[in-house]
């Protein structure tokens, strides 16, 4: 067997390198960015949207997308944190009634797409809306504050060396690595893919496929719970007006990562890393004092060669 032929597929590679480029252009065109306090940061950055954008990459890897994860992400947290500071609820199970309802929104999603057979799109675009109203009208449009401290704890840090790690940034990297092992090692993971990449031919294998798709959005919403909790964590306050840009950044995590949007292709390990890809870029261009707009337009660009490239390989693979 050559060398190329143990190569896994650039697909997966490209995350990884595009990754490496860019630390080594902003490492080379701004001071500070090779520091351990700056890549702390970055990862502080983007424990929110990460979290979101695995839950966005069990959809997409089933030929579906969902563009209600920020604002079922911002509802959960509005949930969560009114009903510790307004309504004297113990956090642990504020907590858990904010996931309750980010949960409940997926199955709302998988039951729409798997039961009336809904377009993803069409589904979750009216949920995000549904979420968004709900979130305002409950929140009154005003930020909660007084969140207990307890709720606070994984936007705490600690020390490595000389850098302050979240300890949210951890939680991140180890649901990385549980759903990396599921997808890869486990029959109901690789029934994901199996259900992306050949619906009709996994149905006639005797794999329940509505009852795959119904659990992949369930488990995204739990996902989104836990980006809730991160968000409140992170910011310390539960706010109504978040939410509504982190459904673009985490499909363009996922995106970027080497998941592809037909479905059955990609590597979870490739999201985080294309996660990360937007925080870089975002922080370097940062760094060397580029307008935020000219980010927006750069990631933008990205994102179409990105699925360019998967479009181009799909036919190189026919």
């Amino acid at each position: 067997m050559s060398l190329k032929e143990k190569l896994p597929p650039l697909s997966q590679l490209g995350p990884f390198i595009a990754l490496a480029v860019a630390c080594v252009v902003f490492g080379v065109t701004t001071d500070n960015f090779f520091t351990a306090a700056n890549f702390a940061l970055i990862l502080q950055q983007v424990m929110v949207v990460g979290v979101i954008a695995i839950g966005q990459t069990l959809i997409i890897l089933t030929a579906g997308i969902d563009l209600s994860c920020g604002m079922v992400m911002a509802l959960g947290s509005i949930i969560m944190t009114k009903f510790a500071a307004d309504f004297g609820l113990p956090p642990s199970l504020a907590i858990l009634c904010g996931i309750a309802v980010t949960t409940l929104f997926g199955l709302v999603n998988g039951l729409l797409v798997t039961r009336i057979k809904l377009p993803p799109f069409i589904v979750t675009l009216g949920t995000f809306n549904i979420a968004f109203a709900i979130t305002q009208l409950y929140s009154s449009a005003q930020t909660v504050t007084n969140v207990p401290e307890s709720m606070l704890w994984l936007g705490n840090t600690f020390s490595v060396g000389e850098s302050q790690i979240a300890y949210g940034v951890v939680l991140m990297v180890a649901l990385y690595l549980a759903a990396w092992y599921w997808l890869r090692d486990t029959a109901s993971g690789r029934h994901v893919y199996a259900v992306g990449n050949n619906p009709e031919a996994t149905r006639l294998v005797g794999i329940p496929t509505d009852r795959v798709l119904l659990s992949v959005y369930v488990l995204a919403g739990l996902f989104y719970g836990i980006a809730s909790l991160l968000t409140v964590a992170r910011t310390g306050v539960g706010d109504p007006n978040g939410g509504q840009t982190e459904n673009l950044d985490a499909i363009t995590a996922v995106v970027l990562g080497g998941t592809s949007l037909f479905g059955g292709r990609g590597v979870i390990l490739g999201t985080l890393a294309g996660a990360i890809v937007v925080g870089v870029l975002r922080n370097g261009l940062t760094l060397m004092g580029v307008s935020s707009v000219y980010q927006v337009l750069i990631t933008g660009i990205l994102v179409i060669l990105a699925v360019a490239v998967d479009q181009l390989s799909r036919k190189g693979a026919r």
